[in-house]
């Protein structure tokens, strides 16, 4: 420790009367023997007189001498580094000539000297020039966290230049200080300035404060900074308890079954032991009689019995103690750590709220089209997945011709659209308006459909999952604090999401289109009878469906591995998110993607080592609200409602 604080003394002061010094050859010929053959000791004393000279060649020096490239030259006792077969000067790096030839003698530090050497190093890195040389030495005094390393590291805080690093290293000086401040009240003030920070490893330093040990006496001590005082039959067991006694050499050991059968075999004489039979002691009341005579001998120590292992308990206070003595100490880091516990909890509670409203934008984008199809026309579309497919295909194939992924999406996007909905059209047009109002056909159906064009991705792309790269401004993750962090795509998915919805409602609510939409969803008959004609209507919306479909496969093949069977991840979740939110209805959609994508994120997190119980769970859930509400959360209206 005192090498410690006189390395960073010296580098804070940077006497000026060393400063003055133009070479390192005298600094070593006066420690010449000491560069040669380091002890841990006298080491303290070369190094403290290098760090005080602030010559720049220090640090390579350093650095030679920990990889132990340090020789002398015996006929004039002048030092060099070899590097390469070669004697290199130690003040001006010039090659003064070759190793080979000249009588040398190496410098050998040992590991315990070649780690102060490291340690001197740090210091010195921490104001390098080098910004990377400066993010290193941070990083290396977070590995060692070592109390020689807080003075050193507030004097470099002041004149960084790096306003990250220098934040990196602020909060770095704070750690150190709530661990190795010089006095408590320094201490409890750097414990305090860490309660906003809800990183692990201010966790790791707060518990690492309030780190306890076991102990046990007949009464507390005087002045211990107590943790806890334990209660034997609550806390303990009273097993437990005497064994902690027997440790602490408070009361003898108890005596096992198995230590009284070694015993006895090893005291048998004769055919007796202890003036019983060994024939007799086939028993365990036989062989504590044979063992408890042998202790009334004193040839083993006697047996505890429980009248006596219960006084002992009951004599004696059981209790957890402080590794820090300090109560203040303790007291400051137990109320920042609940506190920052606190926070944790409702941070990782928003978190995985973000990570289900991400993941409800997703059911949305998948379901949104499903459940205009499903709702207007009842058609169960089980080939509804393949369209979101033949979306995320439709960006792959895009980027094969458009290098830049921004250009790429923005083109994707209406193409898909564009596609899809002409594979719709083409479906309703050549398969689906054969087969109104006959469900099992149609489920049948759109089911062999949904192998064929899985069967053909696999013919043009093949097996292998497809990358749909995203543009480099959706790399990476909002972080809010080091709990919540949600990734770039994932808020472009939840935009997009939203302006879907908004989108779909101005369709709707706003156009001639979405207006014979609702009609023919409330009342088919009477909107025909007002000259809609249904036929049109249901292509159309068969086509909507698909395209939104497409886009959505865009959007969630950035997400998502592209492959000819991701649709199959999506139609059951969407299926799922159309009958529970309100066949038919937009804002249902919107409830049950919410409802689903919450849930499935909230059993994920109660059984997180089980994802496929948890879905199992989610189906299970669903099917029970069904029965309670089968029209779902939000139901139609009008005479559609009724069929």
């Amino acid at each position: 420790m005192l090498r410690l604080f006189l390395l960073a003394l010296a580098l804070c002061l940077s006497l000026p009367a060393g400063a003055q010094a133009q070479s390192l050859q005298p600094i070593l010929q006066t420690h010449a023997d000491e560069v040669l053959k380091p002890g841990r000791r006298s080491v303290d004393v070369v190094l403290v007189d290098l760090v005080a000279s602030g010559l720049p060649q220090v640090v390579p020096f350093l650095e030679a001498w920990r990889d132990r490239e340090i020789v002398q030259r015996d006929e004039d006792g002048q030092f060099f580094r070899r590097k390469g077969g070669e004697l290199i000067d130690l003040d001006t790096a010039v090659v003064a000539g070759p190793a080979a030839g000249t009588k040398l003698t190496e410098a050998r530090p040992n590991g315990g000297v070649r780690r102060a050497i490291s340690e001197a190093l740090v210091q010195f890195q921490l104001s390098d020039p080098d910004i990377g040389k400066r993010r290193a030495a941070v990083d290396a005094i977070a590995r060692s966290m070592d109390a020689s390393q807080l003075g050193p590291l507030t004097a470099a805080i002041e004149t960084e230049t790096d306003p990250e690093l220098k934040r990196v290293k602020s909060r770095l000086a704070g750690m150190l200080g709530a661990l190795f401040a010089s006095t408590p009240d320094g201490r409890v003030a750097a414990i305090n300035a860490l309660s906003g920070d809800l990183s692990v490893d201010v966790r790791a330093v707060l518990n690492t404060i309030l780190s306890t040990q076991d102990d046990v006496a007949k009464e507390l001590p005087e002045g211990a900074n107590i943790a806890r005082i334990l209660k034997p039959g609550t806390d303990l067991t009273p097993q437990q308890a005497y064994a902690r006694l027997s440790a602490a050499g408070l009361a003898p050991a108890l005596v096992t079954q198995s230590d009284i059968r070694a015993a006895l075999i090893a005291h048998i004489d004769g055919g007796m032991v202890g003036g019983m039979p060994v024939a007799a002691l086939d028993n365990d009341a036989g062989r504590a009689a044979a063992y408890d005579a042998l202790a009334a001998d004193g040839v083993v120590p006697p047996r505890v019995s429980a009248e006596a292992e219960a006084e002992a308990i009951e004599s004696h206070v059981f209790f957890q103690r402080y590794a820090e003595a300090d109560p203040a100490v303790t007291d400051a880091a137990r109320s920042v750590l609940n506190g920052i516990e606190t926070r944790v909890s409702f941070s990782q509670a928003a978190d995985l709220g973000l990570d289900a409203l991400s993941l409800a934008s997703i059911y949305f984008l998948a379901a949104i089209g499903l459940a205009i199809t499903f709702g207007v026309m009842g058609v169960i579309n089980m080939a509804h997945g393949e369209f979101i497919m033949m979306g995320a295909y439709t960006g792959f194939v895009v980027q094969q011709f458009v290098p830049d992924y921004t250009v790429s999406i923005i083109i994707a996007l209406p193409l898909a659209f564009a596609l899809t909905f002409g594979a719709g059209v083409a479906m309703e047009r050549l398969v689906i308006r054969h087969l109104y109002h006959r469900p099992l056909e149609t489920l049948l159906a759109t089911f062999g459909i949904s192998i064929a064009l899985q069967q053909l991705a696999k013919n043009i792309f093949g097996t292998q999952a497809r990358p749909l790269t995203s543009p480099g401004w959706l790399d990476g993750a909002l972080v809010i604090n080091d709990v919540i962090a949600i990734s770039y795509i994932r808020i472009a998915i939840f935009v997009l999401a939203l302006m879907f919805l908004a989108l779909i409602l101005l369709v709707l609510n706003r156009t001639r289109l979405g207006l014979e939409v609702r009609a023919v969803t409330q009342n088919p008959g009477m909107a025909a009878s007002m000259g809609i004609n249904p036929d049109r209507i249901n292509m159309l919306t068969f086509g909507l469906g698909s395209g939104i479909a497409g886009i959505a496969g865009v959007a969630i093949g950035l997400y998502a591995k592209v492959t000819s069977e991701m649709g199959a991840d999506y139609i059951v979740q969407s299926f799922m998110t159309v009958v529970v939110g309100g066949v038919g209805n937009v804002w249902g959609t919107l409830a049950g993607a919410s409802m689903i994508g919450f849930l499935q994120k909230g059993i994920e997190w109660l059984n997180p080592s089980n994802t496929l119980a948890a879905q199992t769970y989610m189906i299970l859930f669903i099917i029970l609200f069904i029965q309670f509400r089968p029209k779902g959360i939000v139901a139609l209206k009008g005479r559609a409602a009724a069929d």
